[in-house]
């Protein structure tokens, strides 16, 4: 007897809900393959971060966070008719007339241990920054060339054929940056500040200046939280390039931008206003004024990036945020009109 006719009823049906298609699964998977800039940037830039540090690090001029090592060129001529200049003591002019280099060390005040952390914990702070451009870069590129690219190559007519509706296939390409692109950049950036944590310690272990806790499980739920607020308030933004992919025929950067920025412009020259320019601009920018509360401006060092903390989050003001919920409402109208596009353009 067959092993067809060995089967029971009972067996055929869990077979096929093993092998029941999850089209939304794969089409995210055919993303990722497609498009392997979502993890391969990140990664180049960590790479050259963790360069830059070693290269300083075991550079020959590294220097401490109390003292500054400052080399000056005197010239000999110079210093001989002003001897009395300065603090550094008169060098008698060589034969030769050459300058003649003399290195002084310059010790300021010790920094406070508030100071110093805030010192330590920035070029931490600086990667996380740099992580998240990176991946709204990628974001950006990546929606402006989801449905541009397979229209121009006319693979669309060979994903159109399989059973994968039309709106699967566009939370598939939304999912890339709302939820891969975060968690590749929470862990591409986990890693990277790792890595400096180790070489740091392997150099400066024992160094009192920079003995300093690194707070790394706190930065990265700061981060985790960061990243989540502003992939919702970027998602119309995304749902937006996304709409020019899947409707420009050429040049899907420029009609993505230059609409905007021409109703902002004429806004301005029509009624002298601004408020186009204030909506894009909080669009891009004002999650963090939203999601986090607000910090001591006068506790921040000038020039240095300011430390926020897990008591900074307020998650109940962002969601109470009504910018939140509307750029949300916009972007499922968005990603409406993306899908009925797909389903009605035709290939360039």
């Amino acid at each position: 007897m067959s092993a067809v006719s060995d089967m029971t009823p009972d067996a055929a049906p869990a077979s096929a809900s093993r092998a029941r298609p999850r089209p939304l699964l794969w089409s995210v998977r055919r993303e990722l393959w497609e498009n392997q800039a979502i993890w391969i940037a990140p990664l180049c830039v960590a790479a050259v971060i963790i360069f830059g540090l070693t290269v300083a690090v075991f550079a020959p001029h590294r220097t401490s966070l109390s003292t500054v090592h400052r080399t000056s060129v005197i010239v000999a001529q110079s210093v001989a008719k002003n001897p009395s200049a300065g603090s550094t003591p008169a060098v008698a002019a060589p034969p030769n007339g050459a300058p003649t280099v003399a290195t002084e060390t310059v010790s300021k005040t010790p920094l406070t241990p508030a100071q110093r952390r805030a010192l330590t914990i920035m070029p931490f702070n600086i990667v996380a920054v740099a992580m998240i451009v990176t991946m709204f870069l990628v974001s950006i590129f990546y929606c402006l060339g989801a449905m541009f690219n397979e229209r121009r190559d006319r693979s669309i007519l060979f994903w159109k054929s399989l059973p994968v509706p039309d709106l699967t296939a566009v939370l598939a390409k939304l999912i890339v940056p709302m939820a891969i692109l975060p968690l590749v950049t929470v862990v591409v950036t986990v890693g990277t500040q790792l890595t400096m944590l180790l070489i740091g310690l392997a150099t400066h272990g024992r160094d009192p200046d920079v003995a300093v806790s690194i707070p790394l499980g706190e930065m990265t739920l700061v981060l985790l939280y960061g990243l989540a607020t502003l992939t919702l308030w970027w998602a119309p933004v995304y749902a937006w390039l996304l709409l020019v992919s899947g409707w420009a025929k050429r040049a899907p950067f420029l009609w993505a931008v230059l609409p905007p920025i021409a109703v902002a412009v004429a806004e301005k020259l029509a009624f002298n206003t601004t408020y186009v320019g204030a909506v894009i601009q909080s669009r891009l920018t004002g999650s963090f004024t939203e999601a986090f509360a607000p910090f001591d401006k006068a506790g921040v060092r000038a020039g240095a990036l300011p430390t926020i903390s897990l008591a900074q989050i307020d998650a109940g003001k962002f969601l109470s945020a009504p910018g939140l919920w509307v750029g949300l409402i916009v972007a499922a109208a968005l990603l409406a009109l993306t899908v009925w596009l797909r389903r009605e353009r035709e290939p360039i």
